[in-house]
């Protein structure tokens, strides 16, 4: 991804007590763990394009051990997913993933345990907004934002305030300087066609022979008349689905979606360049399909009645709790104009009536050349060529659309009421019917883009000044509020915007410490403080949020400290030493980046060029930003920080003066009822005048200016270690079961080899990330060796651990900021099957060294609070108790709980199990599993064999020998619940003002391996059974591929040890497209439905998962289609392009994937471990021939290791609405208090849910 100007998020993030990258949250495997960034982000941000954008829907999946994608084991760690957050849109399992390590932010330890049931963590509830603009205009274009402030007002962000003697020639000479222009991408290419269709073309080389074609229509929901109100989103679905060139191409490897937002819609597709087989060039087809999407669409009566039914589920999908804070933070926010009533989902009365017309309509006064840009980016140089493509597929005068026959009458009636909600908490719902059959089409696009004006935050503007809002609902947990002020964007054009951005971003790194140090009780005040500086293209404005949330018990006292502190760093301003710290981070942030330049995938640079384009920000690669930070560091003082970092923090630290900007909004997100301990659930009372009251009496508060802080160079010093060798003498051993000391593997480029202490280890050089490393150490045990007795003791003992953050005699602080200088970002987990902490690092300036001593010293001098345990174990208190108001999480725990026999190993501790543990309890639980011979470290980075070996000898080798891997990796035995019971099918209720349905249908399946829970072995059966050579094919398809079936390489890749993962791999592709084509496609009984396999390494079992969302009066008939669809395997048969494409998918991803650090850290994992024995070098060599080898009758053989039938397969419907559950008997999850869930903190960031999903 290219490098910006100037990043366009400054975010920061507090909880007490303060990780990087923190993750207040217990998170699980039963669904995508999505962790959120936090703190001092990197300069240039490449974010993606998730958040302040149209509500979106994130699907809940459920599963355990790791979801297999890839038959080899995945990273344990899962890096962020932005993703997570955004549009509307067509493919929902198609979405691309950001590469991790240009995700990376210095961080200590935090954790990141996994439970089974978690989609939405604990955070995400407290309003968080997570926001990612995104548009794209060329450099002429009308831009996302209006960056004139109104006339007489100052120009907020310059410095120009500053008293400077103007006649000086050294300021001359600086002012001449930072206002020069800043160097623009030398590869970006830039055209227009006579029909004014924009380009932009920018050569990529990773991934090779792969190319993305994006078409952006600027033209959304801001767009829509009243009576349109969601029709930009349909128009998305009936184009895009219609498409047949689409269509054909996916036969080529071709991946496309589709999204919608306030004011683009754009159509993707990636692509490889050319015909596996040939070298047909494939760019010209991509474009011919997006030309017949975005302008010559078909809408017949049978598509866009189709799409109806699917839109109408999917906004009866995304309806969740987190949406509808959504949609609340952005009607306060935007209250002066359509921002804050054009949902792209749209409305239910409205989507339900439109015909094909009505439709066409639309799309004919918006969908024209224009009124749109196309951008390419991948592994293409020829830009003559492409140049030639685009004229000769987009340069023709457009035809005359044809017109479509009109549809028939819904099919719906009177029943669409019952299937889409009203959004009693979310979407206004007025709407006028208003006909467009006479209005005169737009062919002009509009002069700014979004087309609306906003009421800007000024000073001595007190007539704008509003009350304090609050939303309160039953479904939300804890206590949030966000201030929010809005002022125009300033384009990053020059040196002297790069300088301001600069400044502000070290002001306000700031923050995070200076509470974190502050505050270190076991009960602080707040759960996370957060601060968000964000442009947004979507919004068209520049918001600065603060974000408070708590226990709702001590909702005034967050926002006390939050509001003091903002007001001690505005008054008192950075410290030098916090100046030179967090310049020099970011400026060792930025080299690592531009050191990192072309490993940039694609996407990530064409998400970036748009983001840019759409804030008129300068375009340049990451050399030359670093370059242009490098120019104007030295060029800025402690003064001129604190002046311009101020200015953004004024209308919190004023707040009430006339001085002060008047905040855009304040909106408080609270629950109906808390919790207390003792009495039980009682109404949660608060005014607007208490909350004003409470951000008065903050700012009353006594501060004093901030004391310096003593950063260690080092944690361990090299005397300290020069004596530990002397006394421990670590040295290199044979491996188990070889008499070498390093075994290395010529093909792969990996080494293994094991310390005289016991400790195992992996690594690859890499050059593929430049300067960039990973790490992790895995120890066997995980919460599988919790007792009956010590149920939760490893997961609250990992959190403690993470929460206190010390190591030796260095205080948390001291840890975190050690973490800044040199670049490191380290994270703790849990699993069901081990304990892992990552590690990434840059190789720069010792920065793998500081990396391995900060290892040594958690191994060696890891510090047990008692504090840091109680934190623990409160926020463990507060997510259990926060699971009945998550629908999703009750119906996934209900289910899992049923299934495994109420283990509590897979779920969330309870309360009882919690208040059972001591602080000893847990740390003899995790320090039990940390033993040197229970212990494998795996490093994968740009370094050479010499500092590698040099840095393992020096501190894992003189960590000291400890025996204890058999007491650790022992458990007591897992058992699916005993068949026949009564718990097979169950159904969960929740009180909602909404309707929404969801269900979960899982059964038994084999551990990765080929073990099943009695401890048999699927691989000796297959091992003894000969290939079926006498198979009869039906087709001439079936007849060609018999005929070059290759009998000696199906047998050996059913000797393989990966032969059951390959396959049941495979098999999950297969099921997941059916369930496409049939649930959601042909019977419309969903908009998302989605199949995993769970497998586990070290755990004899696993299991799948269908995952289905519908509404309540379809959920059953949804759950039926999902079962059928699961054992029709044998009526319907699998067809051979089927498994053809599945191979073609999962090779495409691996391939992608291997670029990654990251990736090739979860490969080389186990390769030592003792308890996952039959993992060798052979499961990374023999991947692709594994692939290529699978047949039908493998897939087939995995399939029957499913157990499908009715004694064995557990379901269990959610259903929520104002009536739910009145007509059963049901016991309520409020009632068990053994019934343990800790999810039901959900994501309730302002427009952290605001972008249409995938529309297949």
């Amino acid at each position: 991804m290219e490098a910006s100007a100037a990043s366009s998020i400054i975010r920061l993030s507090v909880t007490p007590p303060l990780h990087f990258n923190s993750n207040n949250k217990p998170t699980n495997q039963f669904s995508p763990c999505t962790h959120k960034t936090v703190t001092l982000r990197r300069f240039n941000t490449h974010t993606r394009r998730t958040a302040v954008a149209p509500p979106r829907y994130v699907t809940n999946k459920i599963g355990g051990g790791d979801r297999c994608v890839f038959p080899v084991d995945k990273p344990v760690i899962q890096r962020p997913s932005l993703d997570q957050c955004t549009r509307f849109s067509c493919f929902h399992h198609g979405r691309r993933k950001r590469f991790p390590i240009c995700k990376s932010t210095p961080s200590a330890f935090s954790d990141k345990s996994i439970f089974h049931l978690s989609k939405h963590g604990l955070d995400n509830v407290f309003g968080k907004r997570v926001r990612v603009p995104c548009a794209a205009v060329g450099p002429d274009e009308p831009h996302a934002a209006s960056t004139s402030w109104p006339e007489g007002v100052l120009e907020q962000q310059s410095s120009d305030n500053f008293m400077v003697d103007s006649e000086n020639s050294q300021w001359q000479e600086l002012q001449a300087f930072l206002s020069a222009q800043l160097p623009s991408h030398p590869k970006l290419f830039r055209g227009q066609l006579e029909n004014g269709l924009r380009y932009l073309i920018l050569p990529n080389k990773v991934p090779q022979n792969r190319f993305e074609a994006h078409m952006e229509i600027h033209a959304g929901s801001i767009d829509e008349e009243d009576d349109e109100q969601g029709i930009a989103h349909m128009i998305e679905h009936v184009a895009f689905l219609g498409s047949k060139k689409r269509e054909k191409l996916l036969r080529t490897g071709a991946r496309s979606n589709a999204y919608t937002d306030f004011h683009h819609t754009v159509f993707h597709i990636h692509s490889p360049t050319s015909m596996q087989d040939s070298d047909e060039d494939l760019l010209p087809s991509v474009l011919d399909a997006l030309n017949e999407i975005a302008f010559y669409p078909k809408f017949l009566a049978s598509r866009v009645e189709k799409e109806r039914r699917a839109i109408l589920s999917e906004l009866q999908m995304m309806n969740t709790i987190e949406y509808r804070v959504d949609c609340q933070l952005l009607q306060h926010l935007h209250s002066e104009n359509k921002l804050s009533k054009r949902f792209p989902i749209g409305l239910e009365e409205q989507i339900k009536k439109w015909d094909a017309e009505k439709i066409r309509k639309f799309h004919e006064r918006w969908y024209f050349p224009a009124n749109a840009t196309l951008y390419i980016v991948g592994d293409i140089d020829n830009i003559p060529a492409i140049v030639h493509h685009i004229e000769a597929v987009f340069g023709q005068k457009q035809a005359e659309i044809e017109t479509p026959v009109a549809p028939k009458t819904s099919a719906f009636g009177v029943m669409a009421n019952f299937l889409v909600p009203k959004f009693t908490g979310g979407i206004s719902a007025d709407s006028h019917d208003k006909s467009l059959q006479n209005k005169i089409p737009k062919k002009e696009r509009h002069a700014i883009r979004p087309p609306v004006e906003h009421i800007w935050s000024l000073p001595g503007k007190h007539e704008n000044l509003k009350p304090p809002q609050i939303f309160q609902h039953e479904l939300l947990q804890n206590f949030s509020v966000n201030m929010f002020c809005k002022i125009p964007v300033n384009k990053v054009q020059t040196y002297g915007d790069l300088r301001n951005v600069l400044m502000k971003r070290i002001f306000l790194s700031a923050l995070h410490f200076r509470i974190n140090s502050r505050y270190k009780s076991s009960s602080p005040p707040f759960t996370s403080i957060e601060l968000d500086h964000s442009d947004s293209g979507r919004e068209g404005c520049t918001v600065t949020t603060l974000t408070v949330t708590a226990e709702p018990k001590s909702w005034q006292g967050a926002i006390k400290v939050a509001t003091q502190e903002v007001r001690r760093l505005k008054e008192f301003g950075v410290t030098k030493g916090e100046l030179a710290r967090y310049l020099d981070a970011l400026l060792k942030d930025s080299e690592q980046l531009a050191a990192m330049c072309d490993n940039i995938s694609s996407v990530d640079n064409l998400d970036f060029v748009m983001e840019s384009d759409a804030l008129g920000h300068m375009v340049m690669d990451h050399k030359q930003s670093y370059e242009s930070l490098i120019s104007v560091a030295g060029t800025i003082t402690l003064e001129e920080v604190n002046f311009i970092g101020a200015q953004v923090l004024e209308y919190i630290s004023d707040y009430g003066k006339e001085s002060a900007p008047v905040p855009a909004a304040i909106v408080a997100c609270v629950p109906k009822k808390v919790h207390v301990d003792g009495v039980g659930e009682v109404d949660f009372k608060i005014s607007p005048s208490e909350i004003t009251a409470a951000i008065q009496e903050g700012l009353k508060e006594p501060i004093e200016p901030e004391a310096e802080f003593e950063v260690p160079k080092d944690l361990i010093t090299s005397t300290q270690v020069e004596d530990l060798k002397l006394q421990l003498q670590p040295s290199f051993v044979p491996a188990l079961h070889s008499d070498a000391i390093r075994s290395h593997d010529i093909e792969t480029g990996i080494t293994q080899c094991r310390l005289s202490n016991g400790i195992a280890i992996n690594y690859k050089i890499s050059k593929t990330e430049k300067c960039g490393g990973v790490m992790r150490l895995i120890v066997g045990g995980g919460r599988a060796a919790e007792t009956p007795e010590t149920k939760g003791a490893v997961v609250l003992g990992v959190r403690t651990l993470s929460e206190g953050g010390r190591v030796g005699n260095f205080t948390r602080e001291q840890v975190e900021l050690f973490c800044v200088n040199h670049l490191i970002n380290c994270s703790l987990e849990s699993t069901e099957k081990f304990l892992c902490m990552e590690f990434r690092f840059t190789t720069r300036d010792n920065g793998m060294r500081a990396a391995f001593q900060l290892l040594h010293m958690v191994l060696e001098h890891s510090v047990w609070l008692e504090d840091a345990f109680d934190r623990a174990r409160q926020l463990y208190l507060s997510y259990y108790r926060s699971i009945p108001k998550s629908l999703e999480r009750s119906t996934a725990h209900k289910l899992m709980t049923a299934m495994l026999d109420e283990d509590e190993r897979f779920v969330e501790p309870t309360p009882h199990s919690l208040q059972n543990l001591t602080l000893q309890t847990v740390k003899d639980a995790v320090m039990s599993q940390f033993v040197s011979d229970n212990m494998e470290v795996s490093i994968v980075g740009d370094f050479s064999e010499e500092d590698i070996e040099a840095c393992v000898m020096d501190y894992l080798g003189t960590v000291r020998p400890t025996k204890g891997a058999d007491k650790a990796l022992s458990y007591n035995p897992i058992m699916f619940r005993p068949s026949p019971n009564d718990l097979h099918f169950q159904q969960v209720f929740l009180k909602d003002t909404d309707e929404r349905a969801c269900a979960y249908i899982a059964g038994p399946a084999l551990n990765r391996w080929g073990y099943r829970v009695d401890g048999s072995d699927f691989l000796e059966s297959v091992r003894n059974m000969s290939v079926n050579k006498d198979v009869h094919p039906e087709t001439q398809e079936q007849l060609v591929k018999a005929e070059n079936t290759n009998f000696d390489l199906q047998r050996r890749s059913r000797n393989h040890p990966l032969f059951f993962a390959i396959a049941v791999g495979l098999l999950a592709e297969i099921i997941n497209s059916r369930l496409f084509t049939e649930v959601r496609d042909s019977q419309g009984l969903t908009y998302d439905v989605s199949f995993e396999i769970n497998l586990f390494d070290r755990l004899n079992l696993g299991w799948y998962v269908i995952s289905v969302t519908s509404t309540p009066s379809k959920v059953h008939r949804a759950v039926e289609a999902c079962k059928n669809v699961l054992r029709g395997l044998h009526t319907k048969k699998i067809a051979e392009h089927e498994l053809d494409r599945a191979k073609r998918t999962l090779l495409m991803k691996h391939d992608a994937e291997s670029k990654s650090n990251a990736y090739w850290l979860g490969l080389i994992a186990h390769l030592q471990a003792a308890s996952v024995h039959r993992k060798d070098i052979s499961c990374i060599n023999d991947l692709v021939m594994l692939y290529g080898a699978a047949t039908i009758e493998d897939v087939y053989l995995a399939y029957e290791q499913l157990k499908i039938d009715e004694q064995s397969l557990y379901c269990c419907i959610g259903v929520a609405g104002a009536q739910a559950g009145d007509d059963e008997v049901s016991g309520s999850l409020q009632e068990e208090e053994e019934y343990g869930g800790l999810h039901g903190v959900m994501p309730v960031g302002r427009g952290s849910h605001m972008m249409t999903m995938p529309t297949t």
